[in-house]
Protein backbone atom coordinates (compact mmCIF):
# COMPACT_ATOMS: atom_id res chain seq x y z
CA UNK A 1 0.00 0.00 0.00
CA UNK A 2 1.57 3.32 -1.01
CA UNK A 3 1.19 5.97 1.77
CA UNK A 4 2.35 6.02 5.15
CA UNK A 5 1.63 3.37 7.77
CA UNK A 6 -0.32 4.51 10.99
CA UNK A 7 1.74 3.46 14.07
CA UNK A 8 -0.92 4.44 16.63
CA UNK A 9 0.43 1.85 19.52
CA UNK A 10 0.86 3.17 22.55
CA UNK A 11 4.66 2.89 22.06
CA UNK A 12 7.13 2.79 20.79
CA UNK A 13 5.75 5.85 18.94
CA UNK A 14 6.33 8.00 15.50
CA UNK A 15 10.02 9.71 15.31
CA UNK A 16 9.90 12.78 14.75
CA UNK A 17 11.95 13.55 10.81
CA UNK A 18 14.18 15.79 13.08
CA UNK A 19 15.06 13.44 15.58
CA UNK A 20 16.20 10.50 12.62
CA UNK A 21 18.36 13.34 11.20
CA UNK A 22 20.09 13.95 14.33
CA UNK A 23 20.93 10.30 14.94
CA UNK A 24 22.31 9.85 11.45
CA UNK A 25 25.70 10.94 11.88
CA UNK A 26 28.91 9.27 12.49
CA UNK A 27 29.65 8.00 16.14
CA UNK A 28 31.96 10.30 17.76
CA UNK A 29 34.43 9.24 20.55
CA UNK A 30 32.84 9.17 23.68
CA UNK A 31 35.62 10.03 25.59
CA UNK A 32 35.73 13.37 24.47
CA UNK A 33 34.74 17.15 25.22
CA UNK A 34 31.96 17.18 22.13
CA UNK A 35 30.34 13.94 23.66
CA UNK A 36 30.87 15.41 27.14
CA UNK A 37 28.74 18.21 25.97
CA UNK A 38 26.22 16.54 24.57
CA UNK A 39 25.58 13.96 27.69
CA UNK A 40 25.35 17.40 29.81
CA UNK A 41 22.49 18.93 27.36
CA UNK A 42 20.74 16.21 28.14
CA UNK A 43 20.54 15.78 31.41
CA UNK A 44 19.58 19.85 31.78
CA UNK A 45 16.91 18.78 29.11
CA UNK A 46 15.14 15.88 31.03
CA UNK A 47 15.37 18.04 34.45
CA UNK A 48 12.99 20.23 32.88
CA UNK A 49 11.19 17.40 31.90
CA UNK A 50 10.99 15.68 35.20
CA UNK A 51 10.00 18.88 36.76
CA UNK A 52 13.44 18.83 39.34
CA UNK A 53 16.25 21.13 39.81
CA UNK A 54 18.54 18.58 42.28
CA UNK A 55 17.04 15.38 40.75
CA UNK A 56 19.63 13.42 38.80
CA UNK A 57 18.91 11.65 35.59
CA UNK A 58 20.20 8.85 35.29
CA UNK A 59 20.85 6.94 31.23
CA UNK A 60 21.02 3.23 30.63
CA UNK A 61 21.64 1.81 27.69
CA UNK A 62 18.23 -0.76 28.18
CA UNK A 63 14.55 -0.56 28.76
CA UNK A 64 12.24 0.78 30.79
CA UNK A 65 12.34 -2.28 32.67
CA UNK A 66 15.96 -2.30 32.62
CA UNK A 67 15.05 1.54 34.21
CA UNK A 68 13.09 -0.11 36.87
CA UNK A 69 15.34 -3.08 37.61
CA UNK A 70 18.40 -0.15 38.34
CA UNK A 71 15.49 1.54 40.28
CA UNK A 72 14.89 -1.10 42.67
CA UNK A 73 18.07 -2.47 43.33
CA UNK A 74 19.61 0.66 44.11
CA UNK A 75 17.17 1.41 47.14
CA UNK A 76 15.66 -1.78 48.07
CA UNK A 77 17.16 -4.74 50.01
CA UNK A 78 16.52 -8.34 49.72
CA UNK A 79 13.63 -8.68 52.60
CA UNK A 80 12.30 -4.96 52.49
CA UNK A 81 8.70 -4.31 52.56
CA UNK A 82 7.25 -2.38 49.74
CA UNK A 83 3.58 -1.31 49.10
CA UNK A 84 2.11 -2.17 45.51
CA UNK A 85 -0.89 -1.58 43.76
CA UNK A 86 -2.37 -3.83 40.77
CA UNK A 87 -4.66 -2.72 38.45
CA UNK A 88 -2.99 -3.58 35.07
CA UNK A 89 -0.53 -4.84 32.95
CA UNK A 90 2.20 -2.55 34.08
CA UNK A 91 1.45 -1.98 37.61
CA UNK A 92 1.66 -5.49 38.36
CA UNK A 93 4.16 -5.67 36.74
CA UNK A 94 5.90 -3.55 39.16
CA UNK A 95 5.11 -5.93 41.87
CA UNK A 96 6.12 -9.06 39.96
CA UNK A 97 9.89 -7.45 38.98
CA UNK A 98 10.11 -6.87 43.42
CA UNK A 99 9.49 -10.64 43.73
CA UNK A 100 12.20 -11.77 41.88
CA UNK A 101 14.81 -9.58 43.97
CA UNK A 102 13.31 -11.19 47.53
CA UNK A 103 11.50 -8.08 48.61
CA UNK A 104 8.24 -8.84 49.99
CA UNK A 105 5.21 -6.96 48.20
CA UNK A 106 2.03 -5.88 50.18
CA UNK A 107 0.14 -6.33 47.14
CA UNK A 108 -3.58 -4.59 46.87
CA UNK A 109 -5.70 -5.61 43.78
CA UNK A 110 -8.01 -3.83 42.27
CA UNK A 111 -10.04 -3.87 39.00
CA UNK A 112 -8.80 -3.02 35.56
CA UNK A 113 -9.93 0.29 34.59
CA UNK A 114 -9.69 1.56 38.11
CA UNK A 115 -7.06 3.95 39.62
CA UNK A 116 -5.30 3.99 43.02
CA UNK A 117 -7.35 6.30 45.69
CA UNK A 118 -5.24 8.30 47.46
CA UNK A 119 -7.20 7.70 50.19
CA UNK A 120 -6.38 4.29 50.89
CA UNK A 121 -2.58 4.85 50.19
CA UNK A 122 -3.12 7.37 53.53
CA UNK A 123 -4.79 4.12 55.32
CA UNK A 124 -2.49 1.70 55.00
CA UNK A 125 0.90 3.62 55.62
CA UNK A 126 -0.80 4.72 59.09
CA UNK A 127 -1.64 1.73 60.14
CA UNK A 128 2.33 0.25 59.02
CA UNK A 129 3.46 -0.15 62.70
CA UNK A 130 5.86 -3.58 61.27
CA UNK A 131 9.34 -3.55 62.92
CA UNK A 132 10.08 -3.83 59.20
CA UNK A 133 8.48 -0.80 57.78
CA UNK A 134 7.45 -0.20 53.97
CA UNK A 135 10.46 1.03 52.26
CA UNK A 136 8.25 2.01 49.32
CA UNK A 137 4.79 2.94 47.59
CA UNK A 138 5.35 1.95 43.96
CA UNK A 139 2.88 3.35 41.59
CA UNK A 140 2.44 3.39 37.84
CA UNK A 141 1.64 7.09 36.97
CA UNK A 142 -0.11 5.87 33.26
CA UNK A 143 -1.50 2.29 33.30
CA UNK A 144 -1.00 1.92 29.42
CA UNK A 145 -3.13 -1.52 29.68
CA UNK A 146 -6.21 0.47 30.73
CA UNK A 147 -5.82 3.61 29.94
CA UNK A 148 -5.93 5.01 33.30
CA UNK A 149 -4.01 7.86 35.21
CA UNK A 150 -3.19 8.06 38.85
CA UNK A 151 -3.32 11.30 39.95
CA UNK A 152 0.24 11.21 41.78
CA UNK A 153 -0.27 15.42 43.89
CA UNK A 154 -3.22 13.55 45.74
CA UNK A 155 -0.82 10.53 46.20
CA UNK A 156 2.11 12.82 47.74
CA UNK A 157 -0.62 14.32 49.82
CA UNK A 158 -1.70 11.35 51.29
CA UNK A 159 2.34 10.12 52.16
CA UNK A 160 2.77 13.51 53.14
CA UNK A 161 -0.59 12.83 55.96
CA UNK A 162 0.47 9.56 56.76
CA UNK A 163 4.07 10.76 58.06
CA UNK A 164 5.53 7.42 56.80
CA UNK A 165 9.13 7.73 55.23
CA UNK A 166 8.45 5.29 52.46
CA UNK A 167 9.92 6.29 49.28
CA UNK A 168 8.03 7.23 46.25
CA UNK A 169 8.43 5.11 43.48
CA UNK A 170 6.77 6.29 40.16
CA UNK A 171 6.54 4.27 36.89
CA UNK A 172 6.43 7.36 34.24
CA UNK A 173 6.73 5.23 30.77
CA UNK A 174 3.33 6.20 29.26
CA UNK A 175 3.39 9.74 30.89
CA UNK A 176 6.82 11.58 30.63
CA UNK A 177 6.52 14.29 27.96
CA UNK A 178 3.01 13.89 27.37
CA UNK A 179 1.13 14.43 30.54
CA UNK A 180 1.93 16.84 33.88
CA UNK A 181 5.02 15.67 36.01
CA UNK A 182 6.34 17.55 38.73
CA UNK A 183 8.93 15.31 40.22
CA UNK A 184 10.42 17.79 43.45
CA UNK A 185 6.57 19.15 44.23
CA UNK A 186 4.92 15.99 44.17
CA UNK A 187 7.56 14.67 46.15
CA UNK A 188 8.85 11.70 43.87
CA UNK A 189 12.02 10.10 44.51
CA UNK A 190 12.71 7.63 41.79
CA UNK A 191 10.98 8.14 38.53
CA UNK A 192 10.93 5.36 35.51
CA UNK A 193 10.81 6.03 32.30
CA UNK A 194 11.88 4.73 28.51
CA UNK A 195 12.68 6.51 25.54
CA UNK A 196 10.28 5.28 23.20
CA UNK A 197 7.11 7.18 24.19
CA UNK A 198 6.63 10.68 24.82
CA UNK A 199 10.16 11.09 24.47
CA UNK A 200 10.09 10.05 20.69
CA UNK A 201 12.74 8.37 20.64
CA UNK A 202 13.69 4.54 19.32
CA UNK A 203 13.49 1.90 22.36
CA UNK A 204 16.42 1.49 23.77
CA UNK A 205 17.05 4.46 26.45
CA UNK A 206 16.04 3.17 30.14
CA UNK A 207 15.62 6.80 32.13
CA UNK A 208 15.50 7.22 35.57
CA UNK A 209 15.22 10.27 37.69
CA UNK A 210 16.03 10.30 40.89
CA UNK A 211 16.12 12.47 44.22
CA UNK A 212 18.47 13.63 47.27
CA UNK A 213 17.10 11.41 49.15
CA UNK A 214 17.25 8.13 46.83
CA UNK A 215 20.65 8.77 46.39
CA UNK A 216 21.20 9.23 50.08
CA UNK A 217 18.96 5.74 50.63
CA UNK A 218 21.88 4.02 48.30
CA UNK A 219 24.63 5.75 49.85
CA UNK A 220 24.26 4.39 53.12
CA UNK A 221 24.18 0.81 52.59
CA UNK A 222 20.53 0.51 50.82
CA UNK A 223 20.46 -1.69 47.34
CA UNK A 224 20.64 -5.14 46.87
CA UNK A 225 23.90 -6.53 44.59
CA UNK A 226 24.31 -4.56 41.50
CA UNK A 227 27.06 -3.67 39.06
CA UNK A 228 25.94 -2.31 35.83
CA UNK A 229 22.59 -0.78 37.51
CA UNK A 230 24.60 0.47 40.36
CA UNK A 231 24.04 4.35 39.48
CA UNK A 232 27.08 5.71 41.80
CA UNK A 233 29.98 4.89 39.03
CA UNK A 234 27.19 7.00 36.76
CA UNK A 235 27.01 10.36 39.00
CA UNK A 236 30.90 9.93 39.35
CA UNK A 237 31.21 9.36 35.92
CA UNK A 238 28.33 11.82 34.71
CA UNK A 239 30.40 15.24 36.54
CA UNK A 240 32.61 14.96 33.04
CA UNK A 241 30.01 14.50 30.94
CA UNK A 242 30.97 10.09 30.29
CA UNK A 243 29.39 6.94 32.05
CA UNK A 244 31.00 4.22 33.02
CA UNK A 245 29.82 1.84 30.16
CA UNK A 246 29.47 2.46 26.35
CA UNK A 247 26.64 4.53 26.13
CA UNK A 248 24.25 4.63 23.33
CA UNK A 249 25.86 7.49 21.39
CA UNK A 250 23.71 8.30 18.84
CA UNK A 251 20.18 7.94 21.04
CA UNK A 252 21.70 10.66 22.94
CA UNK A 253 22.19 12.41 20.23
CA UNK A 254 18.31 11.77 19.23
CA UNK A 255 17.46 12.78 22.82
CA UNK A 256 19.31 16.11 22.78
CA UNK A 257 16.86 17.21 19.90
CA UNK A 258 13.65 15.61 20.54
CA UNK A 259 14.54 17.36 23.83
CA UNK A 260 14.86 20.83 22.15
CA UNK A 261 11.91 20.53 20.13
CA UNK A 262 10.01 19.52 23.39
CA UNK A 263 11.13 21.58 26.12
CA UNK A 264 12.86 24.70 24.13
CA UNK A 265 10.49 25.29 21.09
CA UNK A 266 7.46 23.75 21.90
CA UNK A 267 7.32 23.98 25.71
CA UNK A 268 5.70 21.38 27.97
CA UNK A 269 2.74 23.06 28.95
CA UNK A 270 1.84 23.23 25.46
CA UNK A 271 3.11 19.45 24.87
CA UNK A 272 0.44 18.91 28.06
CA UNK A 273 -2.32 20.90 26.36
CA UNK A 274 -1.55 19.58 22.88
CA UNK A 275 -2.12 15.72 24.42
CA UNK A 276 -4.99 16.43 26.26
CA UNK A 277 -6.55 18.07 23.28
CA UNK A 278 -5.84 14.57 21.31
CA UNK A 279 -7.13 12.55 23.94
CA UNK A 280 -10.60 14.79 24.56
CA UNK A 281 -10.90 14.12 20.25
CA UNK A 282 -10.09 10.56 20.60
CA UNK A 283 -12.90 10.15 23.97
CA UNK A 284 -15.33 11.85 22.02
CA UNK A 285 -15.11 9.83 18.95
CA UNK A 286 -15.37 6.60 21.37
CA UNK A 287 -18.64 7.99 22.81
CA UNK A 288 -19.33 8.41 19.21
CA UNK A 289 -19.43 4.94 18.53
CA UNK A 290 -21.41 3.86 21.21
CA UNK A 291 -18.77 2.26 22.83
CA UNK A 292 -16.88 1.91 26.44
CA UNK A 293 -13.41 3.13 27.37
CA UNK A 294 -11.77 0.79 30.23
CA UNK A 295 -11.07 3.57 32.10
CA UNK A 296 -13.79 3.43 34.47
CA UNK A 297 -13.72 7.30 36.06
CA UNK A 298 -13.50 10.05 33.43
CA UNK A 299 -11.34 12.15 35.65
CA UNK A 300 -8.56 9.33 35.15
CA UNK A 301 -9.02 9.13 31.64
CA UNK A 302 -5.40 9.13 30.39
CA UNK A 303 -3.70 11.96 27.96
CA UNK A 304 -2.11 9.51 26.43
CA UNK A 305 -3.58 6.22 25.59
CA UNK A 306 -7.24 5.04 25.59
CA UNK A 307 -8.11 1.24 26.12
CA UNK A 308 -11.57 0.59 24.09
CA UNK A 309 -13.95 -2.39 24.46
CA UNK A 310 -15.19 -3.67 21.77
CA UNK A 311 -18.77 -5.07 21.36
CA UNK A 312 -20.11 -8.39 23.28
CA UNK A 313 -19.17 -11.30 20.57
CA UNK A 314 -16.13 -9.12 18.70
CA UNK A 315 -13.06 -10.10 19.10
CA UNK A 316 -10.89 -7.29 19.51
CA UNK A 317 -7.84 -9.83 18.07
CA UNK A 318 -9.44 -10.15 15.00
CA UNK A 319 -10.22 -6.69 14.44
CA UNK A 320 -6.69 -5.86 14.98
CA UNK A 321 -5.12 -7.96 12.60
CA UNK A 322 -7.79 -6.96 9.81
CA UNK A 323 -6.64 -3.08 10.89
CA UNK A 324 -3.10 -4.08 10.13
CA UNK A 325 -3.29 -5.95 7.09
CA UNK A 326 -5.99 -3.97 5.58
CA UNK A 327 -5.33 -0.48 6.40
CA UNK A 328 -1.52 -0.76 7.75
CA UNK A 329 -3.14 0.96 10.84
CA UNK A 330 -1.31 -0.62 13.87
CA UNK A 331 -3.57 -0.29 16.78
CA UNK A 332 -1.98 -1.66 20.60
CA UNK A 333 -4.10 -4.79 21.64
CA UNK A 334 -5.62 -5.85 24.77
CA UNK A 335 -2.95 -7.56 26.52
CA UNK A 336 -3.16 -9.40 29.95
CA UNK A 337 -7.11 -10.06 31.25
CA UNK A 338 -8.58 -7.83 28.40
CA UNK A 339 -6.73 -10.15 25.38
CA UNK A 340 -9.69 -10.34 23.20
CA UNK A 341 -12.12 -7.97 24.69
CA UNK A 342 -9.99 -4.28 24.06
CA UNK A 343 -7.95 -2.72 21.80
CA UNK A 344 -5.95 0.54 22.81
CA UNK A 345 -5.13 3.87 20.48
CA UNK A 346 -2.01 5.49 21.47
CA UNK A 347 -2.49 9.03 20.92
CA UNK A 348 1.15 10.35 22.15
CA UNK A 349 4.25 11.98 20.69
CA UNK A 350 5.02 13.01 17.60
CA UNK A 351 1.33 13.25 16.57
CA UNK A 352 -1.32 16.43 15.50
CA UNK A 353 -4.86 16.60 14.54
CA UNK A 354 -5.07 15.27 11.22
CA UNK A 355 -2.96 12.15 12.10
CA UNK A 356 -5.47 11.18 14.73
CA UNK A 357 -8.35 11.35 12.49
CA UNK A 358 -6.86 9.50 9.82
CA UNK A 359 -6.70 7.11 12.96
CA UNK A 360 -10.00 7.01 13.78
CA UNK A 361 -11.74 6.87 10.43
CA UNK A 362 -9.25 4.13 9.91
CA UNK A 363 -10.94 2.19 12.95
CA UNK A 364 -13.74 2.89 11.23
CA UNK A 365 -13.31 1.39 7.94
CA UNK A 366 -12.44 -1.75 9.53
CA UNK A 367 -15.45 -1.60 11.74
CA UNK A 368 -17.59 -1.46 8.47
CA UNK A 369 -15.65 -4.22 7.19
CA UNK A 370 -16.09 -6.46 9.91
CA UNK A 371 -19.76 -5.97 10.03
CA UNK A 372 -19.13 -3.97 13.39
CA UNK A 373 -22.32 -1.98 14.23
CA UNK A 374 -20.78 1.13 14.46
CA UNK A 375 -22.25 4.20 12.32
CA UNK A 376 -19.64 4.85 9.81
CA UNK A 377 -18.38 8.38 10.45
CA UNK A 378 -19.70 9.36 13.94
CA UNK A 379 -16.69 8.84 15.37
CA UNK A 380 -14.85 10.81 13.28
CA UNK A 381 -17.52 13.03 13.65
CA UNK A 382 -17.64 13.54 16.92
CA UNK A 383 -13.47 14.15 17.53
CA UNK A 384 -13.56 16.85 14.71
CA UNK A 385 -16.48 18.54 16.49
CA UNK A 386 -14.45 18.37 19.61
CA UNK A 387 -11.22 19.93 17.69
CA UNK A 388 -13.62 22.80 16.55
CA UNK A 389 -14.89 23.44 19.30
CA UNK A 390 -11.72 24.36 21.08
CA UNK A 391 -9.73 26.21 18.05
CA UNK A 392 -6.24 25.33 16.71
CA UNK A 393 -3.15 25.30 18.54
CA UNK A 394 -0.54 27.63 17.72
CA UNK A 395 2.45 26.21 15.98
CA UNK A 396 6.17 26.93 15.55
CA UNK A 397 7.41 26.67 12.14
CA UNK A 398 10.33 23.85 12.23
CA UNK A 399 13.95 23.87 11.36
CA UNK A 400 14.85 22.89 7.55
CA UNK A 401 17.97 20.88 9.79
CA UNK A 402 18.78 19.69 12.87
CA UNK A 403 21.56 21.31 15.21
CA UNK A 404 24.37 18.98 15.95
Amino acid sequence: MSGRSFLQIPGPTNIPDRVLRAMDRPVIDHRSPEFAQLTEDARVGLRKVFGTAEGSPMLYPASGTGATEAAFVNVFRPGDRVLSYNYGLFSGGMGNIARKFGYEVDEVPLRWGQAVAAEDVERRLKSDTSTNPYRAVLICHNETSTGVTVDLEAIHGAMAASGHEALFVVDTVSSLASIPFRMDEWGVDVVICGSQKGLMLPPGLGILGVSRRALEVAAKGGGSPRHFWDWEPILRENRWGLFPYTPATLMLFGLREALRMLVDEEGLENVYARHRRLADAVRAAVRGWGLSAVCEDPACASNTITAVRTPEGVDSNVFLKHARERYELSLGGGIGQLSGHAFRIGHLGSLNELEVLGTLGGIELAFNDLGIEVDMGSGLLAAQRAFSQTGAPQRQPEPALAAD
